[in-house]
């Protein structure tokens, strides 16, 4: 068993896919209309049949005070795996990406934390 698909809940699917693209790095998968809305799967370029992240709309009604509570608590609702958190830190805040948790070791990982633009806080991590 392995993970195939995950999501993030987003308030605008055309920001996000903008952000997790252009700003991330992530490539656009899958896209579907549904009404609305999209089916919307974004893929890291370096393994473009692995795990997709699906941009999901938020309009359910539990998810604005699900992301709020997690936002407000400092929770990321994902973490990437990156080769060097450092570097990513810098190339993400150069192009003008908000941390709210600058890198930070914690034993065997490095971590930092950044708001995605859509609601949400993401972690990027790197293993010792």
């Amino acid at each position: 068993m392995r993970i195939h698909l995950t999501s993030v809940f987003v308030d605008d699917q055309d920001k996000a896919l903008r952000f997790y693209t252009e700003v991330l790095g992530f490539v656009k998968k899958t896209e579907v209309p549904l009404g609305e809305d999209r089916w919307l799967t974004v893929v890291s370029p370096e393994d473009p049949d692995g795990t997709e992240l699906l941009l999901e709309p938020s309009g359910h009604p539990a998810v604005k005070p699900y992301k709020a509570a997690l936002v407000e608590d400092g929770i990321p609702a994902a973490s990437f795996a990156v080769e060097d958190v450092a570097a990513e830190f810098k190339r993400l805040r150069e192009l003008g990406v908000t941390f709210t948790q600058e890198p930070l070791e914690m034993g065997p990982v490095t971590t930092a934390v950044f708001d995605d633009t859509c609601g949400n806080l993401i972690q990027i991590a790197q293993s010792k």
